[in-house]
């Protein structure tokens, strides 16, 4: 059924989650930081900003089609295991789709969620967005640094061109 997957595919993945790590990197190293430095409310008010301007095609696509074209490669590797190079291949796409996309989806998500509901000018607020600073950021590092090994993983894969 599956016995070749494309170079292409192994391509455009690792790229994705390299592009992704990029993006979250930015996060950790600094964007996180430069809001935490401002006044509670202002600061809150960016970040709720940014997480909905985030949804859009362009990320969405690099975030969420990355994911697909992991899980393609996950199935792959699974049905031609006995092909050398294929770990490279589950490894790398299961540190994106459970390191980054699971993390996204169970931990950055409720934050943001309970984010867009809170008042930036009140105290309640002003807590929440304390909390909020260390807690998305952990998980933040967290999918940037299971994107970053995906991205490396997959372009091991790359060099391998029986895998």
């Amino acid at each position: 059924m599956l016995t070749h997957v494309p170079f292409a595919l192994k391509l455009v993945s690792a790229l994705g989650c390299g592009l992704v790590a990029g993006i979250f990197f930015a996060f950790s190293t600094f964007v996180m930081q430069a809001l935490a430095q401002r006044p509670p409310a202002e600061g809150m008010a960016a970040m709720q900003a940014i997480n909905i301007t985030v949804i859009n095609p362009l990320f969405m696509t690099a975030f969420l089609g990355t994911a697909v074209a992991c899980l393609w490669l996950a199935i792959a590797s699974l049905v031609k295991w006995q092909q050398p190079g294929t770990s490279y291949l589950l490894i790398g796409s299961l540190l994106y789709l459970v390191g980054t996309v699971m993390v996204t989806i169970v931990f950055n998500v409720p934050l943001n969620q309970a984010l867009a509901k809170a008042d930036p000018d009140s105290a309640s607020g002003a807590m929440l967005w304390a909390n909020y600073l260390s807690t998305w950021t952990f998980w933040n590092h967290l999918r940037t640094i299971a994107a970053i090994a995906a991205a490396a993983l997959l372009t091991l894969a790359l060099c391998d061109r029986a895998g």
